[in-house]
């Protein structure tokens, strides 16, 4: 029998869940149980690189796991976790840090960007940050990582210190690949629909929070972006069109030239309100449980321990060979 393959992906607790990350990845995510073993990191750790307020900070911690549970993730055929929780994150990426070479950081992209956005906080977990990222994906023996656009070159970064370490060492790594789901739609920007949806949009109207307040998702799309044609129509040259009917195709199980059909002759105002509407209604499934789990903080505590424990489990057979391959003495 086959063994079956390794997916980790880790996301920082950065307030709540966006409509793209539900219909892109979250959905996705949970059609993966069933072929994969499947590791969901809350890399708190990785958060710590910019200045925060610890209560609001262990708050959005929980939100995050609340918001994982209430999009359906199962605890049981999922190992949902922590970083902090699992010291042998921290103890293999310093050894990663050891075989990553200063040019290689430098670089980044992402650490120019930040370094831009940081002006008074550059720091040195800001320039190492790649090799954390890589010892989260290392420590697991994984072999596919969902990873957007932004995160590639971390990837190629990882799989190169991999190799590395292995030519060196001798085999100690899987070398992970980009995982590309088989279906899955491209939310885009509400008010720059060339764009991808986003959290680090300086537009709050351009992306739909999955927290946001009925009202506030309403008024969002009834001022999406359009154009001048005043056709539900299909186009590359309509994208904010497009957008909103991906969106309403996904949710509302229909197929786009159901829409088309629908809305041929009404204007953009019904179809965006109906947009709206739809979006309200679909997560509010989410939005019931998400109050249920935060509520419930005894819940909450034996599903993150659980989590660690189990990711502990296989971070720690991994640590033990990489210990005996560098040849530090076993304790």
């Amino acid at each position: 029998m086959e063994k079956q393959k390794v997916i980790f992906s880790g996301a920082q607790p950065t307030g709540s869940l966006t409509l793209g990350n539900y219909i892109g990845a979250i959905q996705n995510w949970k059609a993966l149980e069933k072929d994969y073993n499947c590791l969901y990191s809350i890399v708190d750790l990785h958060s710590l690189t910019v200045r925060h307020d610890p209560k609001a900070f262990m708050q959005a911690n929980l939100s995050f796991l609340a918001q994982y549970l209430a999009s359906g993730l199962d605890p049981e055929k999922n190992i949902i976790f922590f970083q902090s929780h699992v010291p042998q994150h921290a103890e293999l990426s310093w050894i990663l840090s050891c075989n990553t070479y200063m040019g290689e950081l430098n670089r980044m992209t992402q650490f120019k960007e930040k370094s831009d956005k940081h002006k008074d906080n550059i720091n040195a977990g800001l320039f190492t940050y790649p090799a954390l990222m890589a010892a989260d994906i290392l420590l697991y023996k994984t072999n596919l990582v969902p990873v957007g656009e932004d995160q590639k070159q971390h990837l190629e970064l990882t799989r190169d210190i991999a190799l590395r370490l292995n030519n060196v060492y001798g085999d100690i790594f899987e070398i992970p690949e980009v995982y590309i789901p088989k279906v899955g739609a491209r939310i885009m920007s509400l008010q720059e629909p060339t764009k991808k949806m986003s959290k680090s949009d300086d537009d709050v109207n351009g992306t739909i929070y999955l927290l946001d307040p009925n009202d506030v998702i309403i008024k969002k799309f009834k001022r999406a972006v359009t154009d001048n044609e005043n056709k539900v129509v299909f186009r590359d040259e309509q994208p904010g069109i497009k957008n909103l009917m991906t969106i309403y195709s996904k949710l509302g199980n229909l197929t786009l030239e159901e829409v088309e059909a629908k809305y041929q002759g009404k204007g953009y105002g019904a179809f965006k309100t109906d947009v709206g509407e739809l979006i309200v209604d679909y997560i509010s499934p989410f939005k019931q449980k998400y109050e249920e789990y935060m509520n419930n903080s005894d819940y909450l505590e034996k599903i993150y321990k659980s989590g660690a424990e189990r990711a502990r489990e296989i971070a720690e057979r991994t640590m033990v060979e990489v210990r005996e391959k560098l040849g530090l003495v076993k304790l």
